[in-house]
C-alpha cells in the first residue's frame, strides 16, 4: 500500500483527529469530567482502540486472505460507530461549530481513505491467508505513533466512562435549602463557572431567576426556566427581587496582566456593581440583600514564612489581586446606605471538576505532567464548588450576616500538599516542580500573585454564624470530587442550615 496520497490522507485524518480530542474533547468540552457524557466516552473508547490496530496494520503489516476481511470489518465497524457517536453527542450536548465542522470533514476524509484503501483490500483478499510483513518508512513511523497515542485515549476515555457515575453530585437544590420558598433572585455573572452552578440549584429547588449576561452562546447551557436579559434596563422600577447576587467579572487569571488587561479587570467590576447600584436605587421594592463578589486576594499576598491567619479582621498588603477587590468593595458602599444589607463574599479558590482552577489542572496531573509551584510553601485558601453555593444561600437567608465574609474552607492547604493531593486523587506521580524564575519571569505578576503568593484565610465570620462546610478537609475532597474510588471518610458532619 505504497501509495503517497493514501498515506497524505491518513495524515491529515490523525491531526484532524488529534484537533478534535485535544481541543475539543479535552478543552472546551472537558468531556472525561462531565457525568452525561458517559456513553459518548464508550463510543471513543471503543473507536480509538480501532484505530490503533488500524494504524498499527496499516504501518507494519499487509493483511491477506480471511486478514483481509477481519480488517474490512473493523474498517466498517468504525464507520457505524462513527455514526453512533454523531447521534449521542446530538442527543446530550450542544457541539461547538468548529467541532461539527471538523466532524464533518473527518467523516469526508475517512470516506476518501476507505475509497482509495478499497482496492488493496480487494486484492489482497484473494490471496493466501497470512501477515505479510512491510515497511513504508516514515509513514510506518507516523501510523505507529498515531496508533499508540489512539491507544492512550482510548483506555482515558474507558476509564473516564467507567469513572462518570462516581461524578454524580447529587441533587442541587439541596444546596439552596437555605432559602425560603418561591424566592426571586437576580444574578450577574449567571454563566460563569460559579453563577451556572448557582443557576441550577435555585432553578431545581423551583426559585425564580434572572441572569444577566452579554455571552448569549452559553446562554444553552443554562438549566431552564431562566429569564435571561441583557441589561438592567429591561427590568421595570415595580419588579421585585428577594435578593441580588453580582459575580460578574473580566476573569484574573485569563491572559498577562498589560495596563490595558488590568484597567479591564477592574473597570468590568467597578461598572456592573455601579450599575447594580443604579438598578437597586430606582426599584420601587429594594431587594433584601446583595452578594456581591469579591476574593481573598483583597489581603494581598503573605511572604512564605508568615502563617498568620487571616480573618475579615486583618489589614491588607500590597498587590494587585488587592487593588482589584479594594475597587470592588468600595462600590457597595452606597448600597448599603439604602438600607440593603450587603454580604462581601471574599472567594477562595473554589474546586471543582466542572471550571475554575481546578479544571485546567485535570488534564495535565492525568497525564503526569503535574508538579509544584515554586517552592510549594504558599498558602491555598480553598473552597468546594457546591460548598460555595451554599454559603451564598446561606449568606441570603442569614439575616446577621453583612460586610465582609471569607468563603473559603477552615483549613487551608499549602500548594505542595495540594499538588500532592490532587496527584494522589488521580492516582498519579508527582514529579515536576515549576521554579520561582519560570513562572514569574513568564508570566510576571500575574504568575507572582496567583501561583507563587497565597493568604492564610480563615472563614471566621462564618464559624461565628454556625455555617458547616460539606468538605473542610482538602485531599479527602479532592479524592471525591475526581470520582476517586478511594473516598473513605471524604465528608465532615454537617446539617442543613
Amino acid at each position: 500500500m505504497d501509495n503517497p496520497i493514501l498515506w497524505s490522507l491518513i495524515s491529515v485524518q490523525v491531526f484532524m483527529g488529534a484537533f478534535d480530542t485535544l481541543v475539543h474533547h479535552e478543552g472546551t468540552e472537558r468531556l472525561a469530567w462531565r457525568a452525561s457524557q458517559k456513553h459518548e466516552l464508550r463510543l471513543h473508547g471503543v473507536r480509538n482502540f480501532f484505530y490503533a490496530l488500524i494504524f498499527m496494520t496499516f504501518a507494519w503489516l499487509e493483511p491477506h486472505g480471511v486478514f483481509t476481511t477481519i480488517l474490512a470489518s473493523i474498517l466498517a465497524i468504525e464507520v457505524l460507530i462513527t455514526l453512533w457517536d454523531f447521534v449521542e453527542e446530538d442527543l446530550t450536548r450542544k457541539l461547538p461549530a468548529t467541532e461539527r465542522i471538523n466532524h464533518t470533514l473527518l467523516a469526508l476524509n475517512y470516506g476518501a481513505i476507505l475509497a482509495l484503501a478499497a482496492p488493496y483490500l480487494w486484492e489482497w483478499a484473494f490471496l493466501p491467508s497470512g501477515l505479510v510483513p512491510v515497511s513504508y518508512g516514515w509513514w510506518s513511523i507516523m501510523a505507529t505513533v498515531s496508533a499508540i497515542g489512539v491507544g492512550v485515549f482510548s483506555a482515558r476515555d474507558l476509564l473516564a466512562a467507567a469513572r462518570s457515575d462516581r461524578l454524580d453530585r447529587g441533587d442541587p437544590a439541596a444546596l439552596v435549602e437555605a432559602l425560603k420558598p418561591c424566592q426571586h433572585i437576580l444574578i450577574t455573572g449567571g454563566t460563569g463557572f460559579i453563577g451556572s452552578r448557582l443557576v441550577e440549584a435555585l432553578v431545581a429547588a423551583r426559585h425564580h431567576v434572572t441572569v444577566l449576561t452579554r455571552d448569549v452562546q452559553k446562554v444553552d447551557q443554562l438549566n431552564h426556566p431562566v429569564r435571561v436579559i441583557a441589561n438592567f434596563d429591561l427590568i421595570e422600577n415595580d419588579e421585585q427581587f428577594d435578593a441580588i447576587v453580582n459575580l460578574a467579572g473580566d476573569p484574573v487569571a485569563s491572559g498577562i496582566w498589560t495596563a490595558k488587561k488590568r484597567a479591564r479587570i477592574i473597570r468590568s467590576r467597578v461598572e456592573m456593581t455601579r450599575a447594580v447600584h443604579a438598578l437597586i436605587a430606582r426599584l420601587n421594592h429594594k431587594p433584601e440583600c446583595l452578594v456581591n463578589g469579591s476574593a481573598v486576594g483583597w489581603y494581598g499576598l503573605q511572604n512564605d514564612g508568615d502563617d498568620a491567619k487571616l480573618t475579615e479582621e486583618a489589614l491588607a498588603k500590597p498587590a494587585f489581586v488587592h487593588d482589584v477587590c479594594e475597587a470592588w468593595e468600595q462600590e457597595t458602599l452606597p448600597i448599603s446606605a439604602q438600607g440593603v444589607r450587603v454580604v462581601i463574599l471574599r472567594i477562595g479558590l473554589v474546586l471543582g471538576v466542572d471550571g475554575g482552577m481546578l479544571a485546567k489542572l485535570l488534564t495535565p496531573f492525568e497525564f503526569g505532567g503535574g508538579g509544584i509551584m515554586g517552592n510549594g510553601r504558599q498558602w491555598m485558601p480553598w473552597i468546594e464548588h457546591d460548598d460555595m453555593i451554599r454559603v451564598i444561600a446561606f449568606a441570603i437567608a442569614t439575616q446577621s450576616i453583612a460586610g465582609p465574609v471569607n468563603a473559603v474552607a477552615p483549613k487551608p492547604e499549602r500548594n505542595e500538599a495540594f499538588s500532592r493531593g490532587l496527584a494522589a486523587a488521580l492516582h498519579r506521580p508527582l514529579w515536576l516542580r515549576f521554579p520561582h524564575w519560570l513562572l514569574s519571569g513568564a508570566l510576571g505578576d500575574l504568575g507572582r500573585e496567583t501561583m507563587l503568593g497565597g493568604q492564610r484565610v480563615v472563614p471566621m465570620r462564618l464559624s461565628e454564624v454556625g455555617f458547616v462546610f460539606r468538605y473542610d478537609t482538602l485531599a479527602p475532597m479532592l479524592r471525591k470530587i475526581t470520582g476517586s474510588k478511594d473516598t473513605g471518610g471524604t465528608r465532615s458532619k454537617w446539617r442543613n442550615i
